[in-house]
């Protein structure tokens, strides 16, 4: 199958390099199902949705191939690829495995002078999330996670999390964004910062794994499964 018109891609801001802002609204595309599974993009068709020529459309895909969202065709484009309900739940469970009992063990041992950045970091998931800015919110979310689980001196662990995460596939979220109920899943951070900070390892813990639960419930279908 070939879209080639009418593709809900975020026209690009200029936070970023123009290659690192055109794989945040790819990837955004993708894991919000803006971009469907299956389906064959072009690198002129995309790059014409996002108001940019084809050369960094095609350099931002062959990132994202590497992380596993899309297969490059040679000499057709590029396609989404599919992710089943099996596979998505296992993402989830190794997630649930790893990072909460983590971010328990990290209450109270992040220094003092580095929640100023996470808390930086927790108001643009909150203010992108307000805004209906799924690129950012999806960006600023992976980069809070990381940040946190770098405390725990692992970067095998950070690099896993953060892999597992980005190829998360969360198709409800659009529509939780369009009807302003993503906001209460985005203060969720904040939450997340002050049990660390207050040292409360089991609340933060706990905190985690629901927040993780949202993307296989409420961030994947719009509606809230219980784990």
């Amino acid at each position: 199958m070939s879209v080639n018109e009418n593709l809900p891609i975020a026209r690009l801001g200029q936070r970023q390099s123009l290659r690192e802002s055109v794989t945040e609204s790819l990837r955004a595309a993708i894991i919000s199902g803006g971009l469907k599974e299956g389906a064959l993009y072009s690198a002129p068709t995309l790059g014409a949705a996002l108001g940019v020529s084809a050369t960094p459309v095609r350099e931002a895909m062959m990132d994202l191939a590497h992380e596993g969202l899309v297969e490059a065709l040679k000499n057709k484009g590029f396609r989404i690829t599919r992710m089943t309900q099996q596979e998505l739940a296992e993402i989830i469970q190794i997630r649930l495995l790893i990072e909460p009992p983590i971010v328990g063990e990290l209450a109270g041992r992040i220094p003092a002078e580095g929640y100023p950045q996470l808390r930086v970091l927790a108001d643009r998931i909150l203010a992108a999330a307000k805004d209906g800015d799924l690129s950012e919110f999806l960006a600023a979310d992976r980069e809070f996670h990381a940040e946190i689980l770098r405390y725990s001196g692992n970067g095998r662990l950070v690099e896993l999390a953060t892999s597992l995460r980005t190829s998360t596939r969360l198709y409800g979220i659009k529509a939780l964004s369009d009807s302003n109920r993503l906001v209460p899943s985005a203060r969720e951070h904040h939450e997340i910062l002050d049990l660390l900070e207050d040292g409360d390892s089991a609340a933060a813990e706990e905190l985690m794994r629901r927040h993780i639960s949202h993307a296989r419930g409420l961030w994947a279908t719009g509606e809230e499964n219980t784990p």
